[in-house]
């Protein structure tokens, strides 16, 4: 598959790069952020050899947009776009960054952002528990607001048993419709992990009651606050909470899941209720939408300082990486800290990070997952747009196998 570009200017190899009108993003920027002159420029080369090595591994296609804002927000961002196979394995249509796709575990940072505005406005308090605002919901009063949004409740993972084998336990809730309290009920039938406050450990239990304190908080559906306090502001045209529904509205990529067994092809994946995930994983987005939400976060647009410091209070999550408040901070090679989400839901890796201040962003997709490889390779998409030319090769030693539908933490 040839490699394409949209855009005005000349074909530069396997990317062009296109000045394009972009929406103005955060006004200014946070005191104490590097300019990103800082940063040298993106290994345009390097992140098309990127994606074609992720076809190569087992992705129908991968596409990757990079945002770059050199002087301010309020100018025309420099915008790379790289895009590589196809969209659709029946009708051959190729990959685009217009096309709209399932954002996985993305959607944990907009369900934070909707819950930490409303702490800046005093309607939660982080460090109260969960049952001073959902009376009798968690069997330990210990487990606090603050422990849900940073992955240390202890709350057992409902979807490590609902995604053991990936293709039969997809389609066992491709289109079945889940309450909160259902998904909760199935988590409360294991132990504990862990005691609260104690170390990280990643559960999309956890957003599933952020999700229930946002409805019970606001009085409205999840889907209203994040239109209401995000999609409508940042004017999101391709960011949509459809669940229950299945569909994804107007252009999009097609999800491919991959079988267990490597005999196996390829399963569509795109239709689904994603009502197994909800405020933990079912918001649908494009990569410009990604990079104009994270630029806007950091930037300080979204919310108030003394939130967004407190979402950024790190703590540790694996190697080169920390967990705040519904946000990940990766430490790359060159280093150069980079601030975003990973998301993986059937059929889709996301990959979308930003710089300190917000003036630089990617978003990165594959249309597959539940393969380990390709999501391994998509992270060093994240080394050519941060790190340029510098990027450093770390040791070869991964953890082998694929990685799990439920395992959004890498």
């Amino acid at each position: 598959m040839a490699s394409r570009t949209v855009g005005s200017g000349a074909v530069l190899g396997s990317l062009v790069l296109a000045l394009l009108a972009g929406p103005a993003h955060a006004a200014g920027h946070r005191p104490g952020t590097a300019a990103p002159d800082a940063l040298p420029a993106p290994d345009t080369a390097a992140l098309g050899t990127l994606l074609r090595t992720a076809l190569k591994q087992g992705a129908p296609g991968a596409m990757a947009r990079i945002d770059d804002h050199r002087s301010s927000y309020d100018d025309h961002p420099t915008v790379y776009k790289a895009m590589e196979g196809v969209a659709d394995r029946g009708t051959g249509d190729w990959i685009n960054t217009a096309d709209r796709f399932r954002i996985g575990s993305v959607t944990k940072s907009f369900s934070a952002v909707v819950l930490l505005q409303l702490a800046a406005e005093g309607r939660v308090k982080l460090d109260n528990p969960v049952n001073r605002y959902l009376p009798g919901l968690l069997p330990d009063d210990r487990i606090t607001v603050r422990h849900v949004l940073s992955h240390r409740s202890g709350l057992y993972d409902y979807s490590n048993e609902m995604f053991a084998r990936s293709v039969s336990g997809f389609e066992a809730v491709r289109t079945k419709v889940f309450t909160y309290r259902q998904l909760l009920a199935l988590s409360l039938k294991h132990p504990r992990t862990q005691a609260p406050g104690t170390v990280y450990a990643y559960s999309n239990t956890n957003f599933v009651v952020v999700g229930m304190l946002i409805e019970k908080l606001t009085g409205h559906s999840v889907r209203t606050a994040y239109e209401n306090r995000i999609i409508k502001p940042l004017k999101l045209s391709d960011t949509f909470y459809v669940h229950p529904a299945m569909k994804i509205p107007g252009r999009y990529a097609h999800g491919y899941l991959t079988p267990d067994n490597a005999k196996s092809p390829l399963v569509d994946a795109t239709e689904q209720t994603v009502s197994w995930a909800q405020s933990a994983g079912a918001l649908i987005s494009s990569t410009r939408d990604l990079n104009t939400f994270f630029s806007a976060l950091l930037g300080g647009r979204l919310l108030p300082p003394a939130q967004l410091a407190q979402m950024e209070r790190w703590i540790p999550a694996g190697t080169a990486q920390a967990y705040g408040l519904g946000l990940r901070r990766r430490d790359l090679s060159c280093g150069v800290s980079v601030y975003g989400h990973t998301g993986a839901v059937q059929g889709y890796y996301t990959y979308a990070f930003t710089s300190k201040d917000g003036r630089r962003s990617l978003a990165a997709l594959a249309n597959t997952s539940n393969n380990g490889t390709v999501h391994r390779t998509m992270l060093r998409t994240l080394e050519s747009a941060f790190c340029g030319k510098r990027t450093k090769e770390r040791g070869t030693a991964q953890r082998p196998g694929k990685t799990l539908e439920y395992d959004l933490a890498q």
